[in-house]
């Protein structure tokens, strides 16, 4: 059986593994972003915001390391805000600090999650909205059409892979050795095919986006996803890609 390439950071990679595994799937782990801290920021006054925004775990991580040294009084203030989270995962790492997240949509992305926040709470309203470098702004655009003022503030920064990595797997799909490439964010779409330097795939890969944001930023480069799953998590993800297999 052709292998599955995962294109997630390496600290978050084995999970996903192991939910492939369950299907019989093996898998190769090429993490197209590595993530870590950005310097040079402050954790601001948070009183001066009506609502948080955090899109993934890594916003909460970096957010919360550096609040809880260096000014945990914040963390009051944090937790008399309107917070809301993007995927279940983002809101139990609050919870994990005592930040009750408002409720989840089933379908863990941007779009969906500003969809079912009524205008009224965002008309002439200020939010700070947590980001990675390649992060797409759709919260912050959105925020604006709305009449409301968004504050971005950039925390984590994404590492594109080495070159003897890329060069290993350029020649994993040259020799016909991945069945399908999965990719769980728009920065490790557009980092995998940066790295390759093209986006010509070898006829018969499958192109799997854990959900419509991954995949709409893959349509912008000429890509077209074969595997989007019902439900925006790992475990649906890893379903979708083995029932396109034929394993599940």
């Amino acid at each position: 059986m052709k292998a599955i390439l995962v294109t997630r950071p390496r600290h978050q990679a084995d999970s996903f593994v192991k939910e492939l595994e369950q299907y019989g799937l093996s898998s190769v782990v090429f993490p197209t972003i590595e993530i870590r801290p950005v310097s040079g920021w402050q954790v601001p006054d948070l009183s001066h915001f009506d609502g948080i925004f955090f899109t993934s775990t890594n916003s909460v991580a970096f957010f919360m390391e550096r609040l809880t040294k260096e000014n945990p009084g914040e963390l009051e203030n944090l937790q008399r805000l309107n917070v809301w989270a993007v995927g279940k995962s983002t809101s139990q790492l609050l919870g994990d600090y005592g930040v009750k997240t408002r409720p989840v949509p089933k379908i863990a992305d941007a779009a969906t999650l500003m969809e079912e926040i009524d205008s009224s709470e965002i008309t002439g309203k200020t939010f700070l909205f947590l980001r990675g470098n390649l992060s797409l702004g759709i919260i912050p655009d959105i925020i604006g059409k709305r009449g409301g003022k968004c504050v971005e503030l950039t925390v984590y920064e994404n590492i594109p892979p080495s070159l003897e990595e890329t060069g290993n797997v350029k020649k994993l799909l040259e020799s016909g050795g991945l069945s399908c490439i999965s990719f769980t964010s728009p920065s490790t779409a557009v980092n995998f095919f940066e790295a390759m330097g093209s986006t010509a795939l070898p006829e018969g890969v499958l192109v799997a986006a854990i959900g419509t944001t991954t995949a709409g930023a893959l349509e912008k480069l000429g890509i077209r996803t074969d595997i989007i799953p019902e439900y925006f998590d790992s475990p649906n993800f890893a379903k979708a890609i083995a029932g396109a297999l034929g394993r599940a």
